[in-house]
C-alpha cells in the first residue's frame, strides 16, 4: 500500500474536517481483496489525502502526542482492534480526519457525504446505533475527548474483557446519543467486507479476526 506514512504532515483546516483519510492495521502487505478496497477508496476519496500505519507507527504516534496516562493506557491492549479503537480517536483528535476500516469502501466520493463545513460525522447503523468503523471530526472535538477518556477509563477499571464494550462500538453508544450528534447511513455511506472477507483479511494473522482472537487472549495485560 502507498499511501504517506508521516503522520505528522496532515493537513488540518480549523472549524471543519481535514480532508485526510485515515486506516490501519496489522501490516501493510495485504492480499488483492484488501488492496482493491484500498484503490476504490482512494478512487472515491480524490481530494482526500491518504495516511496509514501499522501497530509500531501507532505506539510511536501516541507515545509523542499523549500524556502519559493514556499511553499507560495504550500499553495495557493486548489485541490489535482494541488498540486500533483507541488510536482512531486519538488521531483524528489530533489532527482530524476521516478514520474507515482497513475492510471498510465508500458508497458515494467522500465529498458528497460530508458537507465542507461539517465538524464531526458518525456512522449510523441498523437500528440507530452508532458504529466505529467510520469516523469524521475535525481535530480538538469534545466529544471525541469524552469517548477517549471513557475508552481510558474504561482500561483503568478494567471494567470489560470484551472489545466491543472496553474500546469499541459499545463506548460510542454509552456516550453518544444518536439522535443528538451528526450521523449518515452506513448503507449509503461506506460498508464492510465486500470487496473482502474475514479469511482475506486475516490470512496472515493466525489469530484471526478479535471477535476471536479474544476468546484466546485477554483483551487488557494481566495485572501483576
Amino acid at each position: 500500500m502507498d499511501g504517506k506514512r508521516a503522520f505528522g504532515s496532515a493537513k488540518v483546516q480549523l472549524g471543519c474536517i481535514p480532508p485526510t483519510v485515515w486506516q490501519t492495521n496489522f501490516t501493510d502487505r495485504v492480499t488483492l481483496p484488501v488492496y482493491l478496497n484500498y484503490l476504490f477508496n482512494r478512487l472515491m476519496a480524490p481530494h482526500h489525502d491518504y495516511r496509514f500505519m501499522v501497530t509500531s507507527e501507532r505506539e510511536a504516534f501516541i507515545r509523542a502526542s499523549f500524556p502519559s496516562e493514556v499511553i499507560e493506557a495504550y500499553e495495557q491492549l493486548q489485541i490489535g482492534a482494541a488498540q486500533a479503537d483507541l488510536w482512531r480517536l486519538l488521531v483524528l483528535q489530533k489532527y482530524g480526519g476521516v478514520y474507515m476500516d482497513i475492510d471498510a469502501h465508500l458508497v458515494w466520493p467522500l465529498h458528497w457525504t460530508i458537507p465542507s463545513n461539517a465538524t464531526e460525522m458518525y456512522l449510523r447503523i441498523k437500528g440507530g446505533e452508532i458504529s466505529n468503523y467510520f469516523i469524521a471530526s475535525a481535530p480538538n472535538n469534545p466529544r471525541l475527548q469524552r469517548l477517549i477518556d471513557r475508552v481510558v477509563q474504561n482500561i483503568q477499571s478494567r471494567s470489560s474483557d470484551n472489545v466491543y464494550n472496553l474500546t469499541g462500538p459499545g463506548v460510542f453508544n454509552e456516550v453518544l446519543d444518536s439522535a443528538s450528534v451528526p450521523t449518515t447511513y452506513y448503507l449509503t455511506t461506506v460498508n464492510q467486507g465486500n470487496f473482502t472477507n474475514e479469511f482475506f483479511q486475516y490470512l496472515d494473522k493466525p489469530q484471526g479476526k478479535w471477535t476471536k482472537e479474544q476468546h484466546k487472549v485477554s483483551v487488557l495485560k494481566p495485572l501483576d
